[in-house]
């Protein structure tokens, strides 16, 4: 019967220390995922340079809505100001069949599939 209750003590340690290893294994693993995952941190060079890559894109983006261009001229496709835009758009509206035609045409054209190449002859013809 002592035996028994050795057996089980034994048992219970290596279980323990098995857990306790485990955990100890899963906590360096997190501790170096957090170590190599960190980005360096931001200098004051590297602050001015993501301000001026923010500024830029703004200046972008201000300069694309307020202005009109030709996005795809083969195509007919124009990029218009907001206010243009939704002037056309109360325009065309105003008679609603025929507005929904107009643009299921205008949608069929800008994503039509050019036609597939010819197929080859056969070297037996």
């Amino acid at each position: 019967m002592h035996e028994i209750k050795e057996d089980n003590f034994k048992g219970g340690l290596i279980t323990g220390v098995a857990v306790l290893g485990a955990f100890f294994i899963v906590a360096l693993l997190v501790w170096a995922m957090q170590h190599y995952t960190q980005p360096p941190p931001l200098d004051a060079g590297r602050a001015a340079q993501r301000a001026q890559a923010l500024r830029e894109l703004r200046t972008e983006e201000n300069e694309a809505l307020r202005t009109p261009a030709w996005l795809d001229p083969g195509k007919g496709i124009v990029r218009l100001r907001i206010v243009d835009s939704m002037k056309l758009a109360e325009r065309e509206w105003q008679n609603p069949a025929a507005a929904r035609s107009n643009l299921i045409a205008r949608v069929e054209k800008a994503t039509a599939v050019p036609p597939p190449a010819p197929a080859q002859p056969s070297p037996f013809e």
